[in-house]
């Protein structure tokens, strides 16, 4: 029997690595705790005892039944302890106390103060193993539930892969399947879920610029928000005019944001209002009531920086009266986007837009996101050109765009085993 140890920062990250050199047949017969991360026991050839039928993974019900041990052992230990706490309160005061309870509580929270932090690390340790064991229980699942899926619909294993070259998260793919598992053929199979895929994506149906109005541009630094406003004030210069357009900038934090925006008014003739904290962007925006359409932009800031929650609270008002667009970057990472969604969406988003699709080498996790929170997708950018880069996307055709970046190697077992993992997450997502 061989055995080994894995460290790594968290368990998933662990059962990967146990899998890589082990392979697939490898047992885990121990994980707890240690500086950094996690440290998983696994072992070859591990001879497991004769388990039920219905147990998938005995070594794993060996684990759930330690815990389940730990736990009914430290809730006996509480009672215990309060037990013995109760009568020494007995002993010492008499079966009923003539002292106020608040005099007798001081003397009494010294001594417990140490068993208290002791019982919580006691906790802490408790959750902490269970929470690595919830993480085994999704990868152990998401393996078995793929193996199964192989087995006996070949064709939606199929569809599946495909969606999982296109980035697209794991509820959204079984929703999208959900639609076509009675369509027996592959290809219409294949051109229906499309077409669903493209039903879901929201497109606003008059375009933001020819709307007019005061629209600002949302979102964490980097996502191309400078530079996609620009756009949008070219385009409609061109189609315009100068005379019917200003600008705003909230940027006052990174080194050079509102030169570049008086840069842009030099060249286009637009007026730039400057808006620095502190001041009123209503009494601000006032000058320009006359003016069809006001571009805002905003400052990217951490999620954390309590300027970035009054300059949202700012965007938010009624005096200000904005359709707030996030702005998004299609080479940022899903939970990037997630994050970024969740920080902004207290300024009340009309939309999103779309940038940096050039550069990208997936749609899928961006038009997710748009799709899950129900955002519009106003525009797309996919170049540097000012404004010839700008589009106003179809859902079609960023369908067909998402396809046209699908990775072009088959997945990995490993990959969609994580992918239906992803599945068993959903509901505690949702909770949380």
């Amino acid at each position: 029997m061989q055995v080994k140890r894995f460290f790594a920062a968290d368990m998933r990250t662990a059962m990967k690595l146990v899998r890589d050199e082990l392979g697939a047949d490898a047992s885990i017969i121990g994980n707890r705790r240690v500086a950094g991360g996690v440290e998983l026991t696994a072992a070859l050839d591990y001879q497991i005892p004769a388990a039920p039928a219905r147990q998938a993974n005995p070594a794993l019900e060996a684990e759930l039944r330690k815990t389940q041990a730990k736990i009914a052992s430290a809730q006996a230990e509480l009672t215990t302890r309060a037990q013995v706490d109760a009568g020494k309160d007995r002993q010492l005061f008499g079966a009923a106390p003539s002292l106020p309870l608040d005099s007798l509580a001081a003397p009494l929270r010294p001594p417990q103060a140490p068993a208290a932090a002791s019982d919580q690390r006691a906790l802490d340790a408790m959750r902490f193993e269970l929470h690595g064991l919830r993480e085994l229980i999704e990868v152990q699942l998401g393996s078995i539930a793929w193996g199964q899926l192989q087995n006996r619909r070949p064709q939606q294993a199929n569809l599946w892969r495909r969606l999982q070259r296109m980035g697209l998260s794991a509820e959204l793919a079984k929703a999208l399947l959900e639609r076509v598992a009675k369509i027996a053929e592959p290809r219409q199979a294949w051109r229906m879920l499309l077409a669903h895929l493209a039903h879901a994506i929201k497109t606003p149906q008059q375009e933001p610029m020819e709307e007019g109005g005061v629209i600002a541009l949302v979102g964490p630094a980097g996502m191309g928000k400078t530079t996609t406003l620009a756009k949008l004030a070219a385009r409609y210069v061109l189609k315009y005019g100068a005379q019917h357009i200003a600008l705003v900038s909230l940027d006052s934090y990174r080194i050079g944001a509102q030169e570049q925006l008086k840069t842009l008014g030099r060249i286009l003739n637009v007026s730039v209002t400057l808006v620095d904290p502190g001041q009123s962007l209503t009494q601000a925006l006032a000058p320009l009531a006359r003016k069809r359409v006001v571009l805002i932009d905003s400052a990217g800031l951490p999620a954390n920086d309590p300027a970035l929650r009054m300059q949202l609270e700012t965007l938010a008002s009624r005096g200000v009266n904005a359709k707030n667009y996030l702005v998004m970057a299609a080479t940022s990472q899903g939970q990037v986007l997630k994050a970024a969604y969740h920080s902004y969406k207290r300024c009340g988003l009309s939309g999103c837009i779309l940038t940096k699709a050039d550069e990208a080498t997936s749609l899928g996790e961006v038009l997710g996101l748009a799709i899950s929170q129900r955002l519009p997708v106003a525009y797309l950018t996919d170049g540097p050109r000012i404004p010839d880069d700008l589009h106003v996307p179809r859902s079609h055709q960023l369908v067909s765009r998402a396809v046209g970046l699908q990775a072009n190697q088959e997945p990995s077992e490993d990959t969609m085993a994580e992918m239906f993992a992803g599945l068993y997450q959903q509901p505690t997502r949702r909770a949380s």
